[in-house]
């Protein structure tokens, strides 16, 4: 393996780590064949607070040893204070130092795969030319074909533009490709969905809406992704309107859904019921509202919003555009115009979508008796769990490394799997109800805790429980085409 100047091949992301998630360092090390020189290298290791995942022999002679070492460290800083430390033991090459998950993004993560051979000139006359003639012929005469004979079926296309990725903002299409990758694996690993992403160079709303309609024909579902408010709004739904296919905004709607199941069990919990709580919402962009939305559609009568302006009320003029104004005429009945200090005060649930370190533990101390916080801000909640154990019976966040995380993944795999199976033409309101009903009750009552709202996202009950409820929505309500096509296959 070539040396590549014994330097960390990263950037710098400001993250909280964990064994799971956080900092992995890759080390090649060529050691002198002697007596202590291994030790010597892990008290290094040990000295700087890392872990040893695993050392694995990848050469060795009489004279000398090459090891890999995989190495948990707490951040980037400290694994390039590690290299170097090593680095200075007499006996012991650096010959290669490099982050595990950019190693996992070498060359991209996803690929396409056939799903049959091409062995013999029958077969490719039979996939291509002269063959694969009479199959278009088929769907130019009978459109409805394509639902059969081609992959349209079973794709979905995962769009952006780049300017709301994650929490790093505006970072560009080309920045925001490793996100849509990873996206495109999570549609296929727990939905077996295929999914690619469609990174757009605009922010122009109009060209946005023109390009998803262009590319449609070869797309079964869209998926819209990390477009920054209020744009997101208007053309996810133009695209409902103009498209016969699903288009669902994964940051709206999948984090209301996953927030309304981990609010349905966690009722369950603290024996009470949606329309009298009191919830303060932090945050009303994308997700804000959406979640607003949705639990409103699920019971909840009183529920204030707040963004960087204070309050959200009937009348506001301060920086408002036609998603807050929505939300302003359909929250916050009694037109509460104080500070956020003032409403979390006897608050039942505390929802943030906003940005770290927001929220204080007086202010949650000062929510009613068994409060719910979901503080789901990335990678920093508005406060972290330690700071309010105690004060809050029930806690989630958007981390892995805490209970109770509200993950995406646990909508969108299954709710594309079920609205492809029943062949449906759109995402409904209901469909999105029955998806965040079907989250929660993966979880026997039984077996529900403060510290377990939500099931893993590794659970495989998950999606296909999910899948199931979202296609017999869609069948009832009859937003589905007619499956299958009038041609021989």
């Amino acid at each position: 393996m070539a040396i590549e100047d014994a330097r960390i091949q990263t950037h710098s992301l400001d993250e909280y780590q964990s064994p799971v998630s956080g900092y992995q360092l890759l080390l090649r090390l060529r050691v002198a064949n002697q007596p202590g020189n291994l030790g010597k290298v892990t008290t290094a290791i040990g000295a700087m607070g890392a872990d040893i995942g695993s050392i694995d022999i990848a050469e060795a002679r009489t004279d000398v040893i090459v090891r890999d070492f995989r190495i948990y460290c707490a951040d980037e800083e400290t694994a390039r204070q590690l290299v170097a430390r090593v680095a200075q033991i007499p006996g012991v090459e650096v010959q290669h130092a490099s982050d595990r998950t950019f190693q996992l993004h070498r060359r991209g993560k996803i690929e396409v795969a056939n799903k049959v051979h091409i062995r013999t000139s029958a077969e490719l006359s039979h996939v291509y030319t002269p063959g694969v003639a009479r199959v278009s012929m088929q769907i130019h005469d009978n459109p409805d074909a394509v639902w059969s004979l081609t992959i349209k079926s079973n794709t979905v296309a995962v769009v952006t533009d780049g300017t709301a990725v994650l929490g790093l903002g505006d970072i560009g299409p080309e920045a925001a490709m490793p996100v849509m990758e990873g996206k495109s694996m999570l549609f296929k690993s727990f939905g077996n969905i295929d999914a690619w992403p469609i990174c757009l160079n605009t922010k122009d709303t109009e060209e946005i809406i023109k390009v998803v309609e262009a590319i449609s024909p070869g797309f079964g579902g869209i998926l819209l992704e990390d477009i920054s408010a209020p744009r997101c709004f208007e053309i996810e739904e133009r695209l409902k309107a103009s498209l016969d296919i699903p288009v669902f905004h994964d940051d709206q709607h999948g984090t209301a859904v996953v927030v309304l199941a981990a609010l349905i069990n966690s009722l369950k919990i603290v024996q009470k019921r949606p329309e009298d709580l009191k919830v303060v919402l932090l945050g009303v962009g994308a997700a804000g509202v959406a979640c607003a939305k949705i639990m409103m559609n699920f019971g909840v009568k009183n529920l204030i919003g707040f963004d960087r302006e204070g309050a959200i009320y009937e009348g506001r003029l301060k920086n408002m555009n036609a998603a807050k104004e929505w939300f302003a005429q359909h929250t916050n009945p009694e037109g509460f115009d104080g500070s956020l200090t003032e409403a979390m005060v006897g608050a039942d649930l505390f929802l943030g979508v906003s940005g770290p370190r927001t929220v204080t533990a007086d202010q949650v101390a000062s929510m009613d008796k068994d409060a719910i916080v979901m503080a789901l801000s990335n990678p920093e909640p508005e406060i972290m769990p330690n700071l309010i154990m105690g004060k809050a019976r029930i806690i989630a966040t958007g981390r892995s490394d805490y209970p109770n995380q509200v993950n995406n993944v646990l909508c969108f795999p299954g709710l594309f799997r079920g609205a492809f199976d029943a062949a449906a033409t759109k995402i409904t309101e209901e469909m999105k109800i029955v998806a965040a009903r079907a989250i929660a009750e993966t979880i026997p009552d039984d077996q529900l805790s403060e510290d377990y709202i939500l099931p893993s996202v590794f659970n495989p009950d998950v999606a296909l429980r999910v899948a199931a409820a979202v296609a017999a929505e869609a069948i009832r309500g009859g937003y589905v085409r007619e499956k299958g096509s009038r041609v021989f296959i």
